[in-house]
């Protein structure tokens, strides 16, 4: 049988985090040299599950210590990565609640709140169409933070 005609997936594989404020507000973060904001995460390590991932990542990136049992697992997404063309990002998402805000470090260039109100329009966006929004973001905002249509 010949599969010349078959394209490898290569995937990305990594864990995000929704950190919210009371108000409903969502930290977004854009790394350095790119242009769109994303959920605070990152790749897991090598034994590493995707939860201790999670907690590593929020710390290193937002300066924002979590413990595992102030996370709560949304689920697994699979989108269309923001910043490497070709790839399937697989993201394990989680969501905390925080107070204060965070301060970017490592690779974060920002770190930008979203409100309730701007989430309800980032859900309403098509996943390949979305900059400067990365499609994570819009998937998750339309299927666990709430479609802009059922209101």
């Amino acid at each position: 049988m010949d599969h010349s005609d078959t394209v490898a997936v290569r995937t990305i594989s990594v864990s995000a985090v929704i950190l919210s404020r009371p108000d409903g507000a969502v930290v977004t973060v854009r790394k350095v040299g790119t242009d769109r904001f994303m959920l605070p995460g990152g790749k897991w390590e090598t034994g590493e599950s995707p939860l201790e991932c999670a907690v590593r990542e929020i710390d290193e990136e937002l300066g924002v210590p979590l413990t595992p049992d102030a996370l709560e697992s949304l689920g697994r997404f699979d989108t269309a990565t923001a910043n490497e063309p070709g790839f399937l990002l697989v993201s394990e998402v989680f969501s905390a609640r925080m107070d204060g805000d965070p301060e970017p470090r490592a690779e974060i260039a920002e770190a930008r709140w979203v409100t309730v109100g701007e989430l309800r329009e980032i859900a309403a966006l098509p996943e390949d169409d979305c900059a400067p929004w990365a499609p994570l973001l819009v998937r998750v905002a339309r299927e666990r933070l709430g479609d802009p249509s059922a209101s």
